[in-house]
């Protein structure tokens, strides 16, 4: 059971290579959600898709460099979307429709890696899920009796079939074979019609989840909830209802170092500044006639023993030099600590140690 996000951090440079029959070097294709794209190998199979304002791109996202692509864990929960208890892709007729064209279903097989009657066993395999951001695909397409390939981007909410590392397999409006996206040195040059909200900073790229993902965490729009999808299960039918994950939104960066809330001055016991500058508060009645400000200076919590004549305030100012000197501060809530009390037998240590000041008033 998959508990955690895990988000890639390291950007995934993305780069396009000559494509073959589809395109020239350079171009990437954008797709939208409902297009049957570029050299599609059947009609399309997709249930239900969701448009780009239903979806929550990645904004606040961190802009990557123009040929480069933030890479997001194939497994972490919220990577996609769907709707609980119904499938985004029509597995079936995704079958029925490549058997019943054997060259279509042999070219299909080659791209992904089976023979053609292991077709059916492998799209089974699949989870329809929809996605949650711009990603960053190579495709496959049919045409003139021979598969093609090309580079582009699909829209949010594009519904697709991923596999068992949750890697984006097969997009359900044209029914074309999916692999990641493949490298490049320079800026690609997108062709086609770009959708409200599209950002090239802003597109993802899947890579495959270190370990099979048996569950996925997926978010239900229409019914703004999350539910568990079991891999394989094309159906739906045993959907369940699933916590928010703890980063429900794992296409954006991971969240910025903790805003300083560890981050108490003291080290953990003493409340924030305020409290700090007046170390005697915790045992001493407040001192009545001195402000707590005075006692920051760290040297008005030595309340030993009376001595009047150290009253005046410019005596307080010198205290912090005189923690060994005889005639402690006056300041001591204890009044009945007489004068005659040895001032070496209560040791004024310092300010660390007034926070006890009312030891030595026995």
């Amino acid at each position: 059971m998959l508990t955690t996000a895990v988000v890639v951090v390291a950007a995934l440079a993305v780069v396009l290579t000559r494509t073959a029959g589809s395109g020239k070097p350079g171009e990437v294709f954008l797709q939208s959600a409902n297009s049957s794209g570029q050299d599609p190998f059947t009609k399309s199979t997709a249930t239900k898709s969701v448009s780009a304002s239903a979806a929550p791109a990645a904004s606040g996202a961190a802009t990557a460099p123009a040929n480069e692509v933030r890479g997001v864990d194939g497994g972490a929960p919220g990577l996609y979307s769907g709707t609980k208890n119904s499938s985004s892709c029509d597995v079936e007729q995704q079958i029925r429709y490549l058997q019943a064209s054997p060259p279509r279903d042999k070219a299909f097989a080659a791209q992904v890696g089976v023979q053609p009657a292991g077709v059916p066993a492998y799209l089974r395999s699949l989870t329809p899920v929809q996605l949650r951001a711009d990603t960053r695909v190579t495709g496959h397409g049919y045409r003139d009796g021979g598969a093609t390939t090309y580079q582009a981007v699909l829209q949010t909410g594009t519904a697709v079939l991923v596999d068992a590392h949750g890697v984006p397999r097969v997009r359900c409006a044209c029914g074309n074979p999916l692999t990641p996206p493949v490298a490049q040195r320079t800026a690609p040059r997108a062709v086609g019609a770009a959708w409200p909200g599209y950002r090239p900073e802003n597109v993802v790229a899947v890579a495959p989840a270190a370990q099979v993902v048996d569950v996925f965490v997926l978010f239900d729009h229409e019914h703004h909830e999350w539910f568990d999808r079991h891999r394989g299960d094309h159906t739906g039918r045993h959907d369940r209802p699933a916590k928010p994950p703890a980063h429900p939104n794992p296409m954006t960066p991971p969240t910025s170092p903790a805003p300083s809330t560890p981050a108490s001055p003291g080290g953990g016991s003493k409340p924030p500044a305020s409290n700090q500058s007046s170390p005697n508060a915790p045992s001493s009645k407040p001192p009545g006639s001195k402000p707590p400000s005075s006692s920051h200076s760290g040297t008005s919590e030595s309340p030993k023993t009376e001595s009047p004549q150290s009253e005046s305030p410019s005596s307080k100012s010198q205290e912090p030099q005189s923690p060994k000197s005889g005639p402690p501060s006056p300041q001591s809530p204890k009044s009945e600590a007489p004068a005659s009390e040895p001032p070496a037998s209560p040791p004024s240590p310092g300010p660390e140690s007034a926070v006890s000041p009312a030891a030595p008033a026995s």
